[in-house]
């Protein structure tokens, strides 16, 4: 062990003469370990709500939907046969996409419903279970009296229905009669409540069979677009872009960061604003160690001065100060890194603070913590603590030996 670190050791386990400059070594360590829990606590959950958001969005969203300008597709099977072909797509499946009303005996309330090819690849609804649902809008007669729709679970609530009810689905694309424009109605009976723990997609999303979609919307052979499935969904632009390139004009294709940009853009830049506003803490803390080495500096001035007339440098000065503070900066460090997992593993496995579904996008807090995060916070407290002891330890090696012995 060197000489600088023996003595720094020395320095920090030694009875001080003045009780304020221990205190606020206390003080320094506490405040670095309460910067960085808060840090790792709340970056943790913040990434967590990134990645459910995307984890239910990507549940009941394509990753990619390719369309055409100007209107349906009438070509979907050769479409959907090319874009399979793309590298990096593993499913591609035809959908109608519309608004419409439902009616029920106990309500009325708008809806998104979407027409899907229940038996298509790709096509997954799930219940709060996980249980499978698609297969329910199969039925065995395409002329069936009253065809099946799954509906949202917060949508059968407005609606006041359950499984097995009938409801009524009336959209605004009609036919012209005699009387004026008459909207379409179809009969349909609840075959399903499907859940993806997204308010606004379980209050307002209802799937029906494609079939019965074109019928109703009277579309023909056509729908709406196709819902691509990738490999990679990082790299669902790059697949959005080589779908684009070989379809050409008038086909277009937007993944689902583009759809969700918004979104994800304001969560990124909450995260980003909640570490700055969070290292604050870290730096209030940094000052702390600062005051701290300076008042050692003053409380050893004489050490100091016996030191350099043994031939001590400004260097080894420097280092026994910084080495100090860093011992500091990183016992605060790792008591802080201790317990954050322990606040985020009660967070993720107990769940003890529910928040309501119907104002916010999840029922329990999200914790997703990354070895990244962890990393990036500890080096950026470390590297603070680093800095606040850069002056101290400067104003330390700048001692005079004979005036600090002659007056100290």
């Amino acid at each position: 062990m060197s000489f600088e670190f023996f003595i720094g050791r020395r320095y920090l386990r030694a009875k001080r003469k003045q009780a304020f400059i221990s205190l606020i070594t206390v003080l320094s360590i506490a405040g670095v370990t309460v910067g960085v829990m808060a840090l790792i606590v709340v970056i943790a959950v913040m990434t967590g709500a990134e990645s459910d958001f995307r984890s239910r969005i990507l549940g009941v969203e394509s990753h990619v939907v390719v369309m055409r300008h100007g209107g349906a597709l009438a070509d979907y099977d050769e479409v959907g046969k090319f874009v399979q072909t793309i590298q990096g797509v593993t499913s591609a499946a035809p959908f109608i996409y519309t608004q419409a009303m439902l009616r029920s005996s106990g309500g009325v309330s708008g809806a998104v419903v979407r027409g899907i090819d229940p038996d298509a690849p790709g096509q997954t609804i799930k219940n709060s279970s996980g249980a499978s649902l698609q297969g329910m809008l199969r039925t065995e007669s395409p002329a069936a009296a009253v065809p099946p729709i799954i509906l949202g679970k917060e949508l059968a609530r407005q609606l006041g229905v359950v499984w097995g009810e009938t409801i009524y689905l009336i959209s605004p694309r009609g036919m012209l009669s005699p009387v004026g424009h008459m909207p379409s109605m179809k009969r349909f009976r609840v075959a399903g409540l499907f859940e993806s723990g997204f308010y606004e997609y379980d209050g307002n999303l209802a799937y029906i069979h494609l079939r019965d979609a074109q019928h109703l919307l009277r579309m023909g052979d056509a729908v709406s677009g196709i819902g691509v499935r990738v490999r990679d969904i990082y790299k669902a632009d790059a697949v959005a872009g080589r779908i684009v390139e070989g379809l050409g004009f008038p086909y277009w294709a937007r993944d689902w960061m583009q759809m969700n940009r918004n979104l994800f853009a304001a969560l990124k830049l909450e995260k980003k604003a909640m570490f700055i506003i969070l290292t604050l803490i870290v730096l209030v803390a940094a000052f702390n160690i600062a005051s701290s080495l300076i008042m050692m500096v003053m409380e050893k001035t004489r050490d100091i001065a016996i030191l350099k007339a043994m031939g001590a440098t400004d260097r080894s000065i420097r280092k026994i100060f910084v080495f100090n503070g860093m011992v500091i900066g990183t016992i605060g460090t790792t008591i802080g890194m201790c317990l954050g997992f322990i606040i985020c593993t009660l967070l993720k496995h107990y769940k003890f603070i529910e928040l309501p579904g119907d104002v916010y996008y999840f029922s329990t807090l999200p914790v997703q913590l990354e070895t990244l995060d962890v990393v990036f916070i500890a080096s950026a407290a470390l590297l603070i603590c680093f800095l606040a002891t850069l002056y101290p330890a400067r104003q330390a090696s700048k001692l005079d030996p004979v005036e600090a012995i002659r007056y100290g």
